[in-house]
C-alpha cells in the first residue's frame, strides 16, 4: 500500500517525465497537454504563459480554494 512518500515520489517521476518528452519535442510548454484532474486539453496559450502547468484553468482554481472540511 502506497503512502505519502510513495504518491508523492510518483508525481515527480511523471512531471519529470513529462519534462524530458517536452524539451525532445521542442516545446516550451514543458508540461502535458491534459489536465491531469478532468482530462480536458490544456490551452497551448496557458501552457506557454504557465510552464509547466498540470491543470486547466477551471481545476486549478478549484485546486487553489480546495479547503479539507
Amino acid at each position: 500500500m502506497a503512502d505519502d512518500a510513495d504518491r508523492a515520489q510518483a508525481q515527480m517521476e511523471m512531471e519529470e517525465g513529462w519534462r524530458l518528452a517536452a524539451r525532445r519535442r521542442g516545446d516550451p510548454a514543458e508540461g502535458p497537454a491534459e489536465c491531469i484532474d478532468c482530462g480536458e486539453e490544456i490551452p497551448e496559450a496557458r501552457r506557454k504563459a504557465v510552464p509547466g502547468c498540470k491543470r486547466c484553468v477551471s481545476c486549478q482554481e478549484m485546486f487553489e480554494n480546495w479547503r479539507p472540511v
